[in-house]
């Protein structure tokens, strides 16, 4: 079995060694290039200056080129990587003078960071999450799982392609589901509290954490038992967060700039044609002209807590693995569609759980995963990666195909028109957007078209996933 593991190991660190070789964010496309220069940049910006100044606009940290919006762990990682990055050529993160730099070295060296946060972090983390699942998976299962996860596409061609870190927040996340579904509680919460500070997109997991560590301290026999436990595990989310915000914590207005810089209501409640709800609204009815900046936050607040609430209330009373999994599949889909900021590489936040639900709903969960892919082609062809993001879906499917699909639990109506159904219009729009150019009054026909296509699905697979977590027998 160890040597079935490594290769699909290598199999996965293949595909993205691969991807590694094409463009990526922003590839010499001054001013502002892309996520690649805004790492980089991040780097600059931790190595050269004070903690204390990395949140905050100054002549040396100019916040509207690339600042820092992401938390704590982020940054420190930022500092881990640009300080090696230094020892190899200093002039990668040399403070001014490096923005926007560019090399064939320092591109192995980004693409390095990448591929040993998916060594080190990503591919242990789902094999753990896969080895963690049900007893009544057979190992064969759990090693065609982790098999599939390491050669999802849409991971790979975000943070190997077009350069991010997601492998690592979601890496976390892994271990840290992995933790609940062993029933270890407290090293769920650390974990989580570690990926919740790494990238604050991880919120789109939160609640169904939330409800399974409330049920469970809940269900204790006695209210000192459920006293108890809950301060035990509040005690390890409250200290691993003052651990990771020690630096801003001594003043707070230092704190709050932490806090804007991470949710940045100003810049809108979408900036690219993103597959949700409100993008799809605005094409006929447009929110800006209608509703603030802030009205919109609190809108789309509710709405998000309205869609999330019956899977986490579900899941606080009736707490089975299937169960979790599916609430961080509806939560995240429900936060996809209906929050506020919402950029297209989120998607992979509900690609996640729907990874580990393939054995239960195969058909299903592979078309939800290819329509994610489908809903990131326009950021992908920005970047000159349409071709690997096509071959590496169909090796993915073909992959897929290696697996025994047969479920008791696969719907056969969705199966016999929906299936075929959505493959032939995302094929069919794929090929004509590759050949028939967008007008030149509407330069953003086919981004659209994508972004609302795949919202429909979304929106089909979050009725489906709540009705099942709340018919299903496993769930």
């Amino acid at each position: 079995m160890r040597s079935e593991i490594l290769a699909s190991a290598f199999l996965g660190l293949a595909v993205r060694s691969i991807i590694s070789l094409y463009s990526y964010s922003g590839f010499d496309s001054p001013p502002m290039h892309g996520d690649y220069e805004a790492q980089r940049h991040w780097q600059e910006i931790t190595v050269n200056l004070a903690v204390g100044e990395w949140y905050t606009n100054s002549s040396n940290n100019d916040l509207q080129y690339w600042g820092l919006d992401y938390p704590p762990l982020t940054a420190y990682h930022s500092y881990l990587v640009g300080r090696i990055g230094a020892s190899i050529d200093p002039r990668f993160v040399e403070l001014h003078k490096s923005r926007g730099f560019e090399s064939k070295e320092h591109k192995r060296f980004m693409r390095a960071t990448v591929v040993s946060a998916d060594v080190l972090i990503y591919l242990p983390a789902i094999l753990l999450l896969a080895y963690s699942l049900d007893k009544t998976f057979r190992s064969d299962d759990k090693l065609f799982l982790f098999t599939l996860v390491a050669a999802y596409p849409g991971q790979t061609l975000i943070d190997n392609g077009h350069f991010q870190y997601n492998n690592i927040s979601l890496g976390f996340a892994a271990v840290a589901i992995a933790a609940i579904l062993r029933r270890r509680f407290y090293a769920a919460a650390f974990l989580f509290t570690l990926a919740l500070n790494y990238k604050q997109m991880e919120l789109y997991h939160s609640l169904p954490f939330f409800a399974f560590l409330l049920g469970e301290c809940v269900s204790q026999k006695s209210f000192g038992s459920f006293v108890a436990q809950l301060s035990r595990i509040a005690a390890v989310v409250l200290t691993t967060f003052a651990i990771l915000w020690l630096p801003w914590l001594g003043s707070l207005q230092a704190a709050l700039q932490v806090l804007h810089r991470l949710f940045p209501v100003a810049r809108g409640v979408f900036e690219d044609k993103v597959a949700n709800v409100w993008c799809a609204v605005n094409v006929v009815w447009k929110l800006k002209k209608h509703i603030s900046n802030d009205q919109m936050a609190l809108v789309c607040i509710a709405c998000t807590l309205i869609a999330s609430l019956p899977t986490n209330v579900l899941l606080f009373r009736r707490r089975t693995n299937v169960g979790f999994l599916l609430a961080l599949f509806n939560t995240s889909l429900a936060f996809f569609l209906f929050s506020f900021q919402v950029h297209e590489k989120t998607i992979l936040l509900a690609a996640l759980p729907a990874l580990f639900l393939l054995k239960c709903w195969p058909n299903e969960m592979i078309l939800f995963l290819e329509v994610t892919v489908f809903s990131m082609l326009p950021l992908l062809a920005r970047d000159e990666l349409l071709v690997p993001a096509v071959v590496a879906t169909v090796a993915f499917h073909l992959i897929f195909k290696c697996f025994d699909s047969k479920s008791k639990l696969s719907n056969e109506y969705l199966l016999k028109y929906i299936e075929p159904i959505s493959h032939i219009l995302m094929i069919s729009i794929v090929v004509a957007s590759l050949t028939v150019p967008a007008p030149t009054k509407y330069p953003d026909l086919w981004p659209l078209i994508i972004s609302v296509t795949s919202c429909g699905h979304f929106l089909l697979f979050f009725l489906w996933g709540n009705v099942q977590q709340f018919s299903s027998k496993l769930s």
